[in-house]
C-alpha cells in the first residue's frame, strides 16, 4: 500500500475544502432560495446556521479523518468498532454522485466552448438546452471530457493534483466571481415593452434587505429549513469528502483555524453568487425570472439575461461559465477523492488503480444518466422527485436520503457513543483552545441531530409542522 499523503500546509487544504463545499448548490441553488425567501431573512438565516450547525458537523467530519488517517469508508470503524455501516454509507454517497455530476460538468463545459467561440447567443434559444440533453451523443462527449479532467488531477495525487490545483482552480474562481459581481453591480435596463427602467442596485436591495412583510411562524419556519438544507449540501457534509481530505491533514494544522476558514470561503461565494445572478436576472427579466432553480436557471434564464447584455453579455457569459466550471471541477476532484482514497485504504490498493476502478464505474453510470434523457427515458416519482430522470433519482437517493442518514449517524457516535470530547481533543491536540465549544456539544449532541431529521423528513414531503400541530 502506497504511504499516505498529506497536504503540504494549511492553505492546501482550506483551499482544496473550499473548493469541495463551492459548488453548483452555491451557483444555481442559494440565489434562487434567498430572492424567494426573503432576501436578508434568509442570509441572516443562513449566516447563524453555517456558525452553529455547518461548524459542528465540518468539525466533526475533518477531525475524524486527521484522527484515524482514515477515509469515510474505514474511520468510522477507527473511531469505534462495529460502526463500518456508517463508513459504507458515507461511501456509497460519492459513488451515487459522482456520475451525475460530471454529467452536469460536462452541460457546463458546452456552455463554457459556446461562449468562448462567439456562439453563447445561440445558448439564448428556446430549446437549445433541451436539445442538447437530448441528443445521444454530444452529452456524452462532454462528460467523457469532463470526467477525465477529474481523473488527471487524482491520479496526479494529493499533493500533485488536488492541493496544487485548488491553489489554482480557487484563486481564479474568486477573482472571475468579483469581476463579475462588480460588472452586474453597475448595469441598468429599460424594457422596451413597458418603458419601465430596472437597475442592478434594485435587484441587490431584493436579496440583501429582509423581506418579513406577512411573515408568518410557518413562513419563518420554511426559510431556516430552506437555509438548513442548503447549507447541508454547500459544505459537502456526509458525503465522505471533508473526512478523506481531513486524513491528509498533518497533526501540527491548526484545525479549528482551517475549520473557521472554510466557512468564511463558502459563505462569501454563496452569497457573491447571490450578487453575480440575482440582480443581473431581476434588471432583465424582472421579479418573474428570479423564480428559476437549478438547471433552468444556468442554462436557460442566465444565458438569456446574457444576450439582452448586448456585446459584452458573451464576454460575461464565457467569464461565468469559466468561474462555473472551475466551481464544478473543484467539487468533483473532492467527491472523487473520497471514493478513491476510500478504495485504497479498503482494499490496500494504489491509487492509479483505485482512480482506475472509480473512472470506470463513473463512467459507465454516467452514461446511463446521460442516455436517461433519450434512448432510456423514463420518469421517476419518488419522493420529491415528481416526473423526473434518472439523474434525479441519483440525486434524490444520496442527496435527500443517504446524506441525513449518514449525518445523523455521525451525530450519534460523536454526540453519544464516544463522546464530544473524541473530536475536542483532536482539535486542541497542539495546545489551541476550540471556540465555541459548548455550542458544538449542544450542537452535536442534540440541536444538530434534530435538525437533520427535519431535513430527512421533508426530504419524503413530511410538513414538520403540520405533523406537531396534528400531534399536539
Amino acid at each position: 500500500m502506497e504511504k499516505r499523503s498529506s497536504f503540504k500546509g494549511s492553505i492546501g487544504f482550506v483551499l482544496a475544502a473550499a473548493g469541495s463545499a463551492v459548488g453548483l448548490g452555491n451557483i444555481w441553488r442559494f440565489p434562487y432560495l434567498a430572492a424567494r425567501d426573503g432576501g436578508g431573512l434568509f442570509l441572516v438565516i443562513y449566516l447563524i446556521l453555517a456558525l452553529t450547525f455547518g461548524f459542528t458537523m465540518l468539525t466533526s467530519e475533518v477531525a475524524i479523518g486527521r484522527k484515524t488517517k482514515n477515509s469515510p469508508l474505514t474511520a468510522y470503524s477507527q473511531i469505534k468498532k462495529g460502526w463500518k455501516p456508517l463508513g459504507i454509507i458515507s461511501c456509497i454517497v460519492p459513488i451515487i454522485i459522482m456520475p451525475y455530476y460530471c454529467v452536469i460538468g460536462g452541460w457546463v463545459l458546452k456552455y463554457l466552448v459556446a461562449f468562448i467561440t462567439g456562439n453563447g447567443f445561440k445558448a439564448a434559444k428556446d430549446g437549445y438546452f433541451g436539445g442538447f440533453i437530448t441528443d445521444q451523443w454530444w452529452p456524452i462527449i462532454f462528460f467523457a471530457i469532463f470526467l477525465a479532467c477529474c481523473a488527471f488531477i487524482i491520479f496526479k495525487g494529493v499533493n500533485s493534483g488536488i492541493e496544487k490545483s485548488s491553489k489554482i482552480i480557487m484563486p481564479a474562481l474568486i477573482i472571475l466571481v468579483l469581476i463579475i459581481a462588480g460588472y452586474v453591480l453597475t448595469i441598468g435596463y429599460t424594457d422596451p415593452d413597458t418603458g419601465v427602467k430596472r437597475t442592478s442596485l434594485e435587484g441587490l436591495k431584493i436579496y440583501v434587505v429582509p423581506d418579513l412583510q406577512n411573515a408568518t411562524v410557518k413562513q419563518v419556519f420554511n426559510v431556516i429549513i430552506d437555509a438548513m438544507c442548503q447549507l447541508f449540501y454547500s459544505l459537502s457534509i456526509a458525503m465522505g469528502i471533508m473526512i478523506a481530505y481531513g486524513s491528509y491533514v498533518s497533526d501540527d494544522s491548526n484545525l479549528a483555524k482551517s475549520v473557521n476558514q472554510i466557512e468564511i470561503f463558502d459563505t462569501a461565494v454563496a452569497f457573491l453568487a447571490g450578487v453575480m445572478i440575482i440582480p443581473a436576472v431581476y434588471v432583465f427579466m424582472g421579479k418573474e425570472g428570479m423564480q428559476a432553480s437549478g438547471p433552468s436557471l444556468m442554462f436557460v434564464t442566465l444565458p438569456r439575461v446574457f444576450k439582452s447584455m448586448g456585446w459584452i453579455g458573451n464576454i460575461i457569459g464565457a467569464l461565468f461559465f469559466f468561474m462555473v466550471f472551475f466551481a464544478a471541477l473543484s467539487s468533483a476532484i473532492s467527491i472523487m477523492e473520497a471514493v478513491v482514497s476510500s478504495f485504497m485504504d479498503q482494499f490496500k490498493t494504489s491509487r492509479v488503480k483505485a482512480t482506475t476502478i472509480e473512472t470506470v464505474l463513473a463512467a459507465v453510470v454516467g452514461i446511463v444518466v446521460c442516455l436517461g434523457y433519450n434512448i432510456w427515458y423514463f420518469e421517476v416519482n419518488l419522493g420529491s422527485v415528481k416526473g423526473g430522470q434518472i439523474l434525479d433519482l441519483l440525486d434524490y437517493v444520496s442527496n435527500n436520503v443517504l446524506m441525513p442518514i449518514s449525518a445523523i449517524g455521525t451525530c450519534l457516535l460523536i454526540g453519544w457513543i464516544v463522546k464530544p470530547k473524541t473530536v475536542i481533543d483532536e482539535v486542541e491536540k497542539n495546545g489551541e483552545k476550540m471556540g465555541r465549544k459548548i455550542l458544538y456539544k449542544v450542537m452535536i449532541k442534540f440541536i444538530a441531530p434534530i435538525l437533520l431529521i427535519i431535513i430527512l423528513l421533508k426530504s419524503f414531503n413530511i410538513d414538520v409542522i403540520d405533523l406537531v400541530e396534528k400531534l399536539f
